[in-house]
Parts: C-alpha cells; structure tokens; sequence
C-alpha cells in the first residue's frame, strides 16, 4: 500500500500530477481541489495516496489532504460509483460542502455534478448519511485547522446544550446549512434548526 508519494513536482494539470521521488515518476490522478494547492512545478511536494489495483489496471489516486481522501475511500465503497466517478464528486465541491449535502440528504447537489445520475446520488447519501462526520468536515479547513467561520460548531455546541444529542445536534446543523447556505451566525442557525422542528 503507498500512503503518500514525496517529491519534485515534474508536471501537473488540473485532473493530474506527475511527482518524481528516487528517480520514478509516480502519476497521480487528483481532483481539482488538490491542484489548486499544489506549489509550482520543480517544487517539492507531497501528495496522500489511494492506490487502487483492479484485474486490469492499477492507479494511483492524490490528495492534498486526507479528509479528501477519506471522503474519496468513503464515495467508492459505494455500489456504482468508481474511482473515475468519486474524484469528479471531488472536484465539484469542498469536502465540508459534500459532507454536508450527504448528511443533509441533499441528492440534488451532488446529481448536479456531471456523470452522477439522481439514483447514484441518492444511493450515495442513503448510504453515507450516518458515515460522513458532518461537523468534523464543517468545521475544519482545507488544512486541517478550524475554519476561519466556526458557526457550524458552535450552533452543535449550542444545541447539545439545549438538551440535544450530538448526533440529532450535528444532523439539524447540517441541514439548515445546507438549505441556507449564507446563514452566517450561530442565533441563526439555531433559530432556523429549533423551527424546523
């Protein structure tokens, strides 16, 4: 198994990049999100892998960070959805927008990306609406670190203390974000959670 492939940037394009490490080219497929953080070519970088071997064919698959490989590993575990397929899954949204349309339900946003039909994107959020950590997606950045907008946090810190369990808390946060996108403060999303009730 390759965990991650370290070494000079030799080529990139928004669907690939070509790391060489030891004197091999390792040509990794990635989604647009990963190229959009990659330095420049001849840079040093590095790259989380997923190797997939079929009967015919191996490849390997980079991400910049390993929620996205995560979510990746999760999107291909479902029925009908490939490798091919999850990484444009990948490419239309962040992880924390994806994560959130999963848990919330929202089949529409992930049928909007090209290649995935409303039964697949309903199958995929029947099948990873409890396996997607919601909140753990929302809150964090593309770097790992807390966003720089921690509403989503602290509208579920908010709503366990109304006596809510973290999971129904996380599930209403996500929903209302989801459905209202620009709601920007915690009292908001908590009015709009508790009346949805």
């Amino acid at each position: 198994m390759i965990a991650y492939v370290r070494g000079v940037l030799a080529e990139k394009s928004p669907t690939r990049a070509v790391l060489e490490a030891a004197g091999v080219g390792y040509e990794l497929l990635i989604p647009v999100s990963t190229y959009e953080r990659l330095p420049r070519e001849g840079a040093e970088a590095k790259l989380l892998a997923y190797h997939c071997v079929r009967e015919d064919d191996e490849i390997l698959f980079g991400f910049a960070t390993a929620h996205e490989r995560e979510l990746f590993a999760k999107l291909t575990g479902v029925s009908g959805v490939g490798p091919k397929i999850a990484l444009a899954i990948l490419s239309g949204a962040s992880v924390g927008e994806l994560a959130l349309a999963i848990a919330s339900g929202d089949a529409k946003r992930l049928a909007a990306v090209k290649g995935v039909g409303k039964k697949t994107a309903a199958k995929i959020c029947v099948e990873l609406r409890d396996k997607v950590d919601a909140l753990a997606f929302a809150a964090r950045g593309a770097d790992g670190r807390p966003a720089a907008s921690p509403v989503a946090a602290d509208a579920v810190a908010a709503l366990r203390a109304l006596g809510f369990s973290d999971e129904t808390s996380a599930k209403m946060v996500a929903d209302i974000l989801a459905k209202n996108p620009n709601a920007d403060s915690v009292e908001q999303v908590i009015k709009l959670a508790l009346a949805s009730r």
